[in-house]
This record gives C-alpha cells, structure tokens and sequence, in this order.
C-alpha cells in the first residue's frame, strides 16, 4: 500500500511475481512449426572461385623464406643492387601511366 502524498489517498499498489527463468524454461515446452520458412543462401559461381582461390592462398607459406634469407645476406654483404630503372618501370606500371611491357 502507498500513500499519494499530495492527497493523502491510499493506492493498492499491484505486485506481480514473474517465476525465474530456470523455471519457465523447465515448465513450458517449445513447439516446432514445421509449416515456417527457411532461410537459404546460394553463392554464385564468382563467390565460389573466390572462397576456392582464397583457401588455396592459405594453405600456402604467404612469404618466399628463401628468398628473404638470401636478399637479407646479400644487403648484410654489401652485394644487393638495386636496379633503379627497372623499379622506375614497376612503379610507372602499377600507377598505370604505362601499358605493362612483357619483355620485363
């Protein structure tokens, strides 16, 4: 019971009690309707051949050891050159400013 405070009336205040969910869950079953709709996904064969190519890169080492070894005792040597013009030519070729040349 509660006392309105600017009228003095009393409210019959209501308590529901909710039983805990461990018991809900124990009591009420659920029910399949098997009259409801699915969801289902098709992948195209684009999709496809991506997952494919990507599964195909993950199962490969992602960098060449070898190479990197032999690369870090050629700069550790003193042996590494670096060919400017060739790198110019990637450079020039991955902005797309020129058409890529096969004789590289």
């Amino acid at each position: 019971m509660a006392i309105d405070s600017i009228t003095g009336r009393v409210n019959n205040l209501t308590t529901l009690k909710t039983a805990p969910k461990a018991e809900l869950d124990a009591t009420k079953k659920p029910t399949v309707n098997n009259n409801e709709k699915t969801d289902s996904v098709a992948l195209t064969t684009a999709t496809q051949e991506i997952k494919k190519t990507f599964e195909a890169s993950s199962a490969q080492a992602p960098v060449d050891s070898e190479k990197v070894a032999a690369i870090k005792k050629a700069l550790a040597d003193g042996t590494y050159k670096v060919n400017a013009e060739q790198i110019a030519k990637k450079i020039i070729q991955f902005e797309g400013l020129k058409p890529q040349d096969d004789s590289t």
